[in-house]
């Protein structure tokens, strides 16, 4: 019997997804529990397993494709003793439906002021990067050392072929855009939109206010330091600490660690701390469970390993949602402070800038310290200014005296 794979759903939210890529192709055997696609959602890309044996008759929705709504059918699977073939032969209708419910992959569009002058199309790029080229253009490509990401595609949606490949190896380099007229559109991806509606609502809704403090990290890197140096295999980052330090002043300022409803605040009893990481489509923040029992190895550990997912859009959907508290760190890019926009439903995130050396007055005389700004952006409806002052007054009290994140 043919058995119809329809569009999953990998996330509690998602009503729709883009299709990453086919890990079997028409004709192939499957197994049940085999990676049989990658599906993308608004969060990270998710391995999509098999759930019968069969044989892959069918591809209705090919890889590259957006917006394939839930529950669309998206391949054929030939059961056991059925002709793969004649499943395929038998498919035309199911594709023409099932393509009508995505968007084919699009290719980035550049336009220019002349005219006169035929535009080729860039190359398209599937999610995550990846261009779309035949197997042979591929190796063409590598034979002449052209780089596929700047071949303009003439196959079908962009798709780069060996034509293209050997016309741009005989044009040699392009020529540099003249700056006057020339752009190009990004196609959107779920993740983009998403997050572009989310902080728009947010911005619109929620009323933001600033709290500032400025730490003073030497005891911090110090500490930082000596534990480096003296742990075998330990390599704390200063995020690492600023996680535990926020934890922690959220334990003893409960009233922080909330969320706003319209029918009531919620206060959280578990500190779980998402931490902003900047995707390839856009900020993920995975979440660091029970960062206030955890000790700073272990904090270490999962955040370098959730970050490396993250970059990579290989998140699973317990790794990212939820969280109580958000930490955004701008530290490492030389941001002295920034005010960041509040992840809905949460109260409060807290940017956190570059640690730099300052002058700073100490018993009446100029000292020179290294001072660290963060900026706490409070939603007013659930957290009041003194409490938000408060959470602030306990986390600069932890990170100037920083044994208490070691113990």
């Amino acid at each position: 019997m043919t058995i119809e794979i329809l569009m999953p759903t990998v996330a509690p939210s998602m009503t729709e997804g883009n299709i990453v890529r086919w890990a079997k192709k028409e004709g192939d055997p499957v197994k049940q529990g085999e990676v049989l696609l990658e599906v993308e959602t608004d969060k990270a890309v998710v391995e999509v397993e098999a759930q019968h044996d069969g044989v892959l008759g069918k591809i209705l929705v090919a890889e590259g494709t957006n917006g394939v709504k839930v529950d669309t059918p998206i391949a054929l699977l030939a059961g056991k003793g059925e002709d793969p073939k004649a499943v395929a032969a038998a498919a035309p209708k199911q594709a023409a439906s099932a393509a009508a419910a995505g968007h084919p992959p699009a290719a980035p569009t550049a336009a220019v002021s002349a005219a006169a002058h035929p535009v080729a199309h860039p190359v398209a790029h599937a999610p995550g990067g990846r261009v779309f080229a035949s197997p042979l253009a591929r190796r063409i490509a590598k034979e002449l050392n052209v780089d596929l990401a700047r071949v303009a595609g003439s196959g079908p949606n962009g798709r780069v072929l060996k034509a293209d490949v050997e016309s741009a190896s005989r044009a040699g380099p392009a020529a540099p855009a003249a700056p006057a007229g020339g752009y190009e559109d990004i196609p959107h991806t779920n993740t983009r939109r998403v997050i572009a509606q989310r902080l728009t609502d947010a911005k619109r809704s929620i009323p933001h206010f600033y709290l500032t403090v400025d730490c003073d990290v030497d005891a911090l890197l110090a500490a930082r330091k000596q534990a480096n140096e003296m742990i075998d295999g330990l390599k704390l980052s200063v995020n690492d600490l600023v996680i535990k330090a926020a934890a922690l002043a959220l334990r003893k300022v409960p009233a922080a660690n909330a969320a706003w409803s319209e029918t009531a605040i919620r206060r959280f009893h578990d500190v779980d701390i998402a931490v902003a990481v900047a995707g390839p489509n856009g900020l993920i923040t995975p979440v660091v469970r029970n960062a206030d029992a955890k000790s700073l190895r272990q904090i270490s550990a999962e955040m370098k390993a959730l970050a490396a997912r993250g970059k990579e859009s290989r998140l699973r959907p317990d790794e990212y949602q939820g969280g109580g508290f958000t930490i955004s760190n701008l530290g490492m890019y030389g941001i002295r402070e920034f005010a960041a926009i509040i992840n809905p439903p949460q109260a409060c995130i807290l940017a956190v800038g570059a640690s730099e050396q300052r002058p700073v007055v100490r018993d009446g005389a100029l000292a020179v310290a290294t001072m660290m700004t963060c900026t706490l952006s409070v939603d007013h409806r659930a957290v009041d200014g003194a409490l938000g002052a408060e959470f602030l007054a306990a986390f600069r009290k932890l990170i100037e005296s920083p044994i208490a994140l070691f113990v």
